[in-house]
């Protein structure tokens, strides 16, 4: 059993990355990819996208929309840890905000009809962008202990979210 002063006494390493120095990097490795993510789905990825199969086409267009959202959560929660690191938010007054982020915007699985059509540089962003947003996910959770979702194997699990993608996709090749 952990007693109160034990608690104080314990080295959160997501912590000690986040509110050091270190988290540069990682700062720097999600602004980098929203910002490669928008060069790609405005110049080749719009290109791309007119050349696909039907239901690659669909799958396309919704993943862009998953994609967009999981990086704006992600540059949120960045820019506010940023903020706290370099002391123009406290903690605490970064801990109301980020209650606002959402780190669980899911993706379709890999074995989704038309996912293999889409453009190897589109998955490449969009597997990126999970990993990251697992990353932030136990930093998130280990710093400020509130759970932002469930997963397994690294994907969320959202029963609408999977049905809605089956329907998409049923309708997309009919």
């Amino acid at each position: 059993m952990v007693t109160q002063e034990g608690e104080k006494n314990t080295v959160k390493l997501a912590e000690r990355r986040v509110f050091s120095q270190s988290f540069k990097p990682l700062y720097d490795e999600g602004m980098g990819l929203v910002e490669e993510a928008a060069e790609y789905l405005d110049g080749d990825g719009r290109i791309a996208a007119k050349h696909l199969p039907q239901v690659a086409a669909g799958l396309y267009a919704a993943e862009s929309m998953r994609l967009t959202t999981r990086l704006m959560q992600l540059a949120s929660w960045l820019l506010l840890q940023r903020s706290a690191n370099t002391g123009e938010m406290t903690r605490e007054q970064v801990a109301a905000e980020k209650a606002k982020v959402r780190l669980d915007t899911v993706s379709v699985p890999e074995d989704t009809p038309g996912w293999k059509d889409l453009p190897e540089k589109f998955r490449s962003i969009v597997q990126h962008s999970l990993r990251l947003q697992a990353l932030v996910r136990r930093m998130d959770d280990e710093i400020y202990g509130l759970d932002t979702g469930s997963s397994a194997g690294g994907r969320n699990i959202n029963p609408v979210s999977d049905q809605i993608n089956l329907l998409q996709t049923a309708f997309g090749q009919g």
